[in-house]
């Protein structure tokens, strides 16, 4: 133990420990090639003298800051939040804090705050959006790790984590075809958007794999309730007997759902309904509670804070790497409540 109120300091866990002070500081972080008997001593020794890291003499000894900003062009932080929880569920195992700081799609602003984080000397980048289609690379000075979470870097060669949106609209498509469903309708948002596109995809090869196909076109348009409204009666008007729709948002489903119920249309014994993003006060607020496709954007975030955690340690990722979906089971395709 330390004498008197004098602070235990890492040196005094590597004499205790028998070992060197850089060997105390990869055991304590995790990090080097040491061996597991070692690594045990220095925790050990570690408890036994009361050690508690000072984050600053950490840093400094380290060179490192154990801070990493992540640069959002989410305004209304609906997609990077979870991205961001994802994240620090990873990053605070290592007691790294995240600065998050949103351009709003402004170059001059996210110039920026790179600037300011790299004064601030943060170990890395996590770069996200509220959507995934591809961005240019963040200008950053040579050899800083970044990795791009669900909006991916135009270059091939950053590490990419986002969001399969193919299989987002496959996972519905399979699922209104164990209902015994097969008039399917997509409404979903802007065509220029890539998730849009993909899930409109997937959809359709699912149904295709089983020898059905769309009764009409996707619509595409919004992400919001208005567009699903409308898109809801038009789709009615013109296919009155479709028994099933798959929208691109959580949004466009409630909005589906209050123009099917305008128009005396009972979901799901009538049409089942499927919504994406898991929304949760969105999907649990429709009428009926909505089956949605949970997009995983929390996972997302704790992939690209692992993979970032990686590149700090030299041990970069590259390419894209798609996390999959998965089916959250809800009123709005549950025939046994029709």
């Amino acid at each position: 133990m330390s004498d008197g109120n004098r602070r235990t300091t890492i040196r005094d866990v590597a004499a205790r420990a028998g070992v060197s002070p850089g060997t105390v500081s990869k055991a304590l972080n995790g990090t080097g090639q040491i061996s597991a008997q070692t690594r045990q001593r220095v925790l050990a020794a570690a408890a036994e003298t009361g050690f508690r890291p000072n984050e600053l003499a950490r840093s400094v000894f380290e060179r490192r800051s154990y801070t990493v900003g992540m640069i959002t062009t989410d305004s209304f932080e609906r997609f990077s939040v979870p991205v961001m929880l994802g994240a620090e569920d990873a990053l605070g195992a290592g007691r790294i804090s995240v600065f998050l700081c949103d351009s709003r799609d402004d170059p001059i602003r996210e110039k920026h705050y790179i600037d300011v984080l790299q004064g601030r000397r943060v170990d890395g980048f996590i770069v996200t959006g509220r959507s995934s289609n591809i961005r240019q690379p963040l200008a950053v000075e040579p050899g800083t790790p970044v990795v791009y979470a669900l909006t991916p870097s135009a270059d091939p060669i950053d590490c990419s984590i986002v969001v399969d949106d193919a299989a987002a609209g496959r996972i519905a498509g399979e699922h209104f075809l164990r209902m015994g469903r097969s008039r399917v309708a997509h409404i979903t948002g802007p065509e220029h958007f890539d998730a849009a596109r993909e899930r409109a995809a997937g959809l359709e090869r699912a149904l295709a794999a089983a020898g059905a196909q769309l009764v009409a076109p996707p619509f595409f348009g919004g992400w919001g309730e208005e567009w699903g409204r409308q898109a809801g009666q038009m789709l009615l008007r013109t296919h009155p007997d479709v028994d099933a729709i798959y929208c691109g948002s959580d949004l466009l489903a409630r909005g589906v759902a209050d123009s099917l119920r305008e128009l005396g249309t009972h979901v799901p014994r009538d049409v089942a309904l499927i919504g994406t993003d898991n929304w949760e006060i969105i999907a649990t607020g429709t009428r009926p509670a909505l089956t949605t496709v949970d997009t995983a954007l929390t996972e997302v975030g704790r992939v690209a804070a692992e993979r970032l955690l990686d590149a700090i340690a030299g041990r970069p990722h590259s390419g894209v790497e798609q996390v999959p979906p998965r089916l959250v089971l809800r009123a709005s395709t549950d025939d046994s409540a029709a």
